[in-house]
C-alpha cells in the first residue's frame, strides 16, 4: 500500500513532467496539499516528506490545526467559502485566502488582521460556469471587487482561483482553465500586478498547468479519499 509520502512524490512527478511539457519551469507551481477533514498525523507525515502548504475548507479545523502543529509552523490557505463570523479566525492563522468573493468579507479580513502579521495574500474566486452549487464571483462584477481589494490594507491581491466543472477531456479542461487566465490577463491590463492562478486538482492538474497555473490544490491524490463524511465544501 502506498504512503503519503509516495503519494506525494507521485503527484510532484506529475507536476515537473507537466511543466517541462508545456515550456514552464517545474519550480513556478507550487502544490497546495488539501488537507481538510484529514487528520494532523496525516500533515505531520507529509510535512515529513517537506509539504509546507497546506488547504483547508473550515475555519475551525483550520484552527484546531493550526494550534496542533504550532511547532511545525505549515503554511496555511484558506480554499472554501468564508462566513462573516469567522474571518477573524481566518485573518489570524492564515497565510492566504483564495477564495474572496464578497467585498464584505474582504473589509472584514483588512480590519481583522493582526497588525504584527505579514499581509494576507489573497485571490479572488471566479464561478466559471455559473453554477448554483459552487462559490465565486461571476465574471462580470470581477473587475470592480479587484480594485476593491487591491486599495485594502493588510491584504495583498495575488491572483485569481476557481473550480471549473468536472470534465475527463483534456482540452475542455483546458478551455476552462484559459478563460480564467484570460479573465487575470485582463485585470493585469487595467494595472492590477497579479502573479497567482490558483486552478487544477487531483485530476485536471495537467491542463491547469498548461494554462499557466502557479498553485494547484491536490487532496485525494495525496491523502486518498476524505476521512469524515457529511462535509460540504468544493471537491479537490
Amino acid at each position: 500500500m502506498s504512503t503519503i509520502g509516495d503519494r506525494l512524490e507521485t503527484v510532484r512527478t506529475r507536476i515537473h513532467e507537466a511543466a517541462l511539457r508545456h515550456g514552464r519551469d517545474p519550480a513556478t507551481i507550487t502544490l497546495l496539499a488539501v488537507s481538510k477533514t484529514q487528520p494532523v498525523e496525516a500533515l505531520r507525515e507529509a510535512m515529513a516528506c517537506g509539504q509546507r502548504a497546506f488547504g483547508e475548507n473550515y475555519a475551525q479545523e483550520l484552527a484546531d490545526k493550526a494550534d496542533a502543529l504550532a511547532d511545525l509552523r505549515p503554511e496555511w490557505h484558506f480554499i472554501g467559502p468564508l462566513q462573516s463570523n469567522k474571518t477573524r479566525l481566518i485573518a489570524g492563522l492564515a497565510h492566504w485566502v483564495h477564495s474572496i468573493e464578497r467585498e464584505k468579507i474582504a473589509r472584514r479580513l483588512s480590519e481583522q488582521r493582526p497588525g504584527e502579521a505579514a499581509d494576507l495574500q489573497v485571490c479572488l474566486q471566479v464561478n466559471l460556469d455559473a453554477e448554483a452549487s459552487k462559490s465565486g464571483l461571476v465574471a462580470e462584477a470581477l473587475p470592480a471587487l479587484a480594485e476593491v481589494v487591491a486599495g485594502l490594507p493588510r491584504l495583498r491581491l495575488r491572483g485569481l482561483m476557481a473550480i471549473p466543472a468536472p470534465s475527463e477531456d483534456f482540452a475542455t479542461q483546458r478551455r476552462a482553465f484559459a478563460r480564467l487566465r484570460e479573465m487575470q490577463e485582463d485585470l493585469i491590463r487595467r494595472g492590477h500586478q497579479l502573479d497567482t492562478l490558483s486552478m487544477g486538482m487531483s485530476g485536471d492538474l495537467e491542463a491547469a498547468i498548461a494554462e499557466g497555473a502557479t498553485i494547484v490544490r491536490v487532496g485525494t491524490a495525496i491523502f486518498g479519499s476524505r476521512r469524515v463524511a457529511g462535509h460540504g465544501g468544493q471537491g479537490l
